[in-house]
């Protein structure tokens, strides 16, 4: 018999460069990320915070920690989804960004929603 998941939270995203906020002269490159976080699991969950690791090409990592996002904490009852646009600034055209949401259940169990890692990529850079 399949085990039912009580704390299941999928997050994925899709990221746009922007270039007119860009300074690729200087070494700033930004990025939009669009993140969506469903809750999979049969009990409702609140995104607490946030832990984010931005790494450009050249392995300069950024650490980024603070609670909620954009401002909010939302909770996601099971089936129930959440989305947010967000920025990134890196030094290098190409980069990638991976992390956690801290996530406490509506039965008190407190555990983290892994951020998958993304790509962070001015078109045409990678083929």
């Amino acid at each position: 018999m399949a085990q039912e998941k009580h704390y299941d939270i999928a997050v994925s995203a899709a990221t746009q460069y922007l270039a007119d906020q860009s300074d690729e002269a200087t070494g700033r490159y930004v990025f939009a990320y669009t993140i969506t976080i469903r809750n999979s699991g049969s009990v409702a969950a609140q995104l607490i915070s946030r832990h984010w690791i931005i790494t450009d090409a050249q392995g300069l990592v950024q650490e980024v920690r603070g609670l909620g996002v954009v401002g909010s904490q939302p909770l996601l009852r099971p089936g129930e989804s959440f989305e947010y646009t967000s920025g990134a600034s890196i030094a290098t055209p190409v980069g990638t960004m991976r992390g956690a949401y801290q996530m406490v259940a509506e039965d008190g169990t407190r555990f983290e929603a892994a951020i998958p890692e993304f790509t962070l990529s001015v078109p045409r850079v990678l083929h």
